[in-house]
């Protein structure tokens, strides 16, 4: 490799600086979630997939350039084999923040070597606590094996000081709007932290219609308070998700609002897709390919680096979502990365 000398940050048209990365290291998953993808999909051949050694080169030019947060995505990254052995790669990286988002179903097997390896926080998938109705969700997931990849990560330390697990919960009206407060009661109990997501437009699901089950973070943020009374904090887990506290409880709710409250004007996230391509905007398709840059010139950062850094300049503004079920993105959201 070549020497490396540090970069400028990364900023944007709009005086935006970039210091969140989300790197995507599969688009597989063994759940089939109805928001995420369709029942029946088709992955990416092994060959338009990066390399565990090229997601960590990856991740080492993003820090090099001022990035100080990375979290892994999927699909569901502890389905990827040799993932722990990813994770010891970047956790040298000595980021501020280093993260996992993840359906929990792997943890009882793998939340203590994902701790040792360096992972400091989880973002751990919940959208129901009834069996039945978690089994329809996902299409194939249990809810016993995830709560105890729960209970493992708890086990494991990720509770510790500088670690989290946070839950993430995507509310459909009319499927799991009734169990909001059971789900802040679970976060409570466990004292974890907790996001209510809106659906976001990716994919055609076919499932559901998205505009009759949309569902507010207002309306869920309403319906939390007059059970548990929340006030609004100035807390930030350097992400979209504005945050709320209770006055009995260390769990913080979060909320993700990217139809009713933009969050677009100090967005510092890029996402990378395990095919290598740059997305600038989960709402938007301008990429840029830094696979094929990294197999032109694998000794060498510099134009992998510079790619990068002309990148900013095709980061838009703002999405332009809607909550009328309008598919405005194609592709789904294993594709995306989290």
């Amino acid at each position: 490799m070549t020497s490396i000398t540090k970069n400028p940050p990364l900023v944007d048209r709009f005086g935006r600086q970039v210091t969140y990365v989300r790197l995507s290291v599969t688009d597989r998953c063994d759940f089939r979630c109805v928001y995420c993808m369709s029942e029946d999909m088709t992955f990416l051949p092994r060959d338009q997939v990066l390399s565990l050694e090229e997601i960590a080169r990856v991740a080492g030019i993003f820090q090099n350039l001022g990035v100080s947060k990375i979290r892994l995505t999927g699909g569901e990254p502890l389905v990827r084999k040799g993932i722990v052995s990813l994770v010891e790669q970047i956790g040298t990286l000595g980021l501020n923040d280093f993260a996992m988002t993840s359906n929990a179903s792997q943890l009882p097997a793998k939340a203590q070597a994902l701790k040792t390896a360096g992972l400091k926080r989880l973002n751990i998938s919940l959208d129901s606590l009834k069996p039945e109705r978690f089994r329809q969700i996902t299409r194939t997931g249990q809810l016993s094996q995830v709560i105890a990849g729960i209970d493992a990560a708890i086990a494991a330390g990720f509770l510790e000081p500088g670690h989290g697990i946070k839950l993430n919960a995507v509310i459909l009206r009319g499927q799991n709007d009734d169990e909001v407060l059971d789900l802040v009661t679970f976060a409570r109990d466990r004292g974890l932290d907790i996001s209510f997501i809106e659906e976001m437009p990716l994919g055609e699901i076919g499932h559901h219609d998205r505009a009759s089950s949309f569902c507010s973070s207002d309306e869920v943020r309403q319906l939390i308070h007059g059970r548990y009374p929340l006030t609004a904090t100035t807390a930030s887990s350097g992400g979209p998700a504005r945050y709320w506290q209770m006055a009995d409880s260390s769990t913080r709710v979060g909320f993700i609002s990217p139809h009713s409250h933009n969050f677009c004007g100090d967005c510092n996230r890029v996402r990378v897709t395990v095919e290598g391509q740059l997305l600038l905007c989960l709402g938007n398709e301008d990429a840029v390919d830094l696979r094929g840059l990294l197999r032109a010139h694998p000794g060498d950062d510099q134009p992998i680096r510079q790619a990068i850094i002309e990148a900013m300049d095709l980061k838009p503004e703002q999405h332009h979502f809607s909550s009328n079920g309008e598919v405005q993105i194609l592709r789904f959201m294993n594709m995306t990365g989290g």
